[in-house]
């Protein structure tokens, strides 16, 4: 693992690293906020999924969370959105919503992405065991989070793994990506044209098909763009309602989709989960 920067920031540390992953096949980057903290101690890891287009830095240096971390006692890893670097498939038109920066957070089963869009087990797997060897986390406390496709990133990897994460929350989540066009265009080209293998990856259908958990928590912005084509959050809610999960999901006149209404709410989301990692 290389070191590529590390700053001091509310009394902890700031880092940016590179790996080789065996997983991707590529060299992968991500950042790691640790807040100060005793010797010896092991804090509980937030895991923060970004959105289309984004890389680990639009978060890191954005997203307002240091000084809440370091107040918490919060480490919080912001991993990349695809695998990059040369021999890595792109979208053919050079399209923002496929290929790099849009991994989807899914295990690629289709040709040519196959061979390193493995975001999924990358996530779940490889990264984990990554920071568990090189950071003081105590990895029996973990939650995840996400913005847009990095929403929709958390929310099925929670439902997914539900006994690894204490909690999970989302801003502006693509909830239904099997009815969206972002959707329609990232499940069918890493997956396939099998809709039944979409569902795994859909949170709306992923409750509707009998997964649970405690709690979540989703903020939308009224004034998102994409709210009305893209992220679809009266399904969530209204799933959430016939199902009896609970969830709590709140709405914000006058919010975009930007990284204002994310550092905006982000004390908010801490909280949450910081409230469920003790």
């Amino acid at each position: 693992m290389e070191q590529i920067s590390l700053n001091q920031a509310f009394g902890g540390s700031q880092g940016v690293y590179r790996h080789s992953s065996a997983v991707c096949g590529v060299d992968m980057t991500f950042s790691v906020y640790v807040p100060p903290h005793a010797e010896g101690a092991r804090l509980p890891v937030v895991w923060y999924l970004s959105g289309l287009t984004c890389t680990h830095a639009n978060v890191t240096e954005k997203g307002e969370f240091r000084r809440l971390c370091a107040e918490l006692g919060l480490i919080f890893v912001a991993p990349d959105t695809s695998p990059r670097g040369e021999g890595v498939a792109d979208d053919p038109q050079g399209a923002y919503d496929f290929g790099l920066g849009a991994g989807f957070y899914v295990d690629a089963t289709q040709a040519p992405f196959d061979k390193h869009y493995r975001m999924e087990s990358y996530v779940t797997q490889e990264l984990p065991a990554l920071i568990a060897a090189h950071f003081p986390a105590d990895m029996a406390r973990q939650s995840i989070m996400g913005h847009s496709m990095g929403g929709h990133g958390a929310l099925t990897i929670c439902l997914t793994h539900p006994e690894r994460y204490k909690a999970v929350s989302a801003f502006a989540p693509i909830v239904a990506p099997s009815r969206v066009p972002w959707g329609h265009k990232a499940l069918g080209g890493y997956l396939g044209p099998d809709r039944a293998a979409w569902r795994r990856h859909d949170a709306v259908a992923l409750i509707e098909d009998g997964a649970r958990l405690p709690d979540l928590l989703v903020d939308q912005g009224e004034a998102d763009q994409f709210l009305a084509e893209q992220l679809r959050t009266d399904l969530l809610r209204d799933v959430c309602a016939r199902t009896g999960q609970k969830a709590t999901i709140r709405s914000h006149p006058g919010y975009d989709h930007s990284y204002y209404f994310i550092a905006s709410f982000m004390g908010d989301h801490l909280a949450w989960h910081a409230e469920r990692l003790r």
